[in-house]
C-alpha cells in the first residue's frame, strides 16, 4: 500500500471467535497478503487466546512467522498464562507481561491506534 500507514495494536480480550475466527481468518490472511492496510506493531493476548501462542498451535504458527517477517510484538498477559500453566510453553522469544511490560515493549515503536478484539 502507497503513502503513510497508521501503526496498530491489537488486544484480544474476548473469548468467543475473537482468535479462531477475527484472528485466523480476517487480520492474519490480511497480514500474510500484505493487504491489512495498517501496519500491526503489537499483538496482546488475556485468557484463553494465550492458548495462540503455544508452541504447536497451527494458528500460532502462522502468527509468529508473519510476526517475524514484519517485526509484530507478541505478548501474553502473564497471570493468564501462570494461571492455565502455559507460561513456559510459549513459543520462544514471546515474552509475557502485564500493561507496563507492554508499554515499554511498544515504546520504540509506538502504534497510533490500539484496537480491542
Amino acid at each position: 500500500m502507497k503513502g503513510v500507514r497508521m501503526k496498530v495494536a491489537y488486544i484480544f480480550s474476548t473469548q468467543k471467535h475473537t482468535v479462531s475466527y477475527v484472528l485466523a481468518r480476517m487480520i492474519l490472511p490480511q497480514l500474510e497478503e500484505d493487504r491489512h492496510g495498517a501496519e500491526v506493531v503489537g499483538m496482546f493476548f488475556f485468557e484463553d487466546n494465550n492458548y495462540v501462542l503455544v508452541e504447536g498451535n497451527p494458528i500460532g504458527e502462522r502468527l509468529k512467522n508473519i510476526a517475524n517477517k514484519k517485526g509484530i510484538l507478541l505478548m501474553g498477559c502473564d497471570q493468564c498464562c501462570y494461571e492455565r500453566q502455559i507460561a513456559d510453553k510459549l513459543f520462544s522469544g514471546v515474552p509475557i507481561g502485564c500493561f507496563p511490560d507492554l508499554y515499554n515493549a511498544l515504546s520504540g515503536n509506538l502504534p497510533d491506534q490500539v484496537i480491542t478484539l
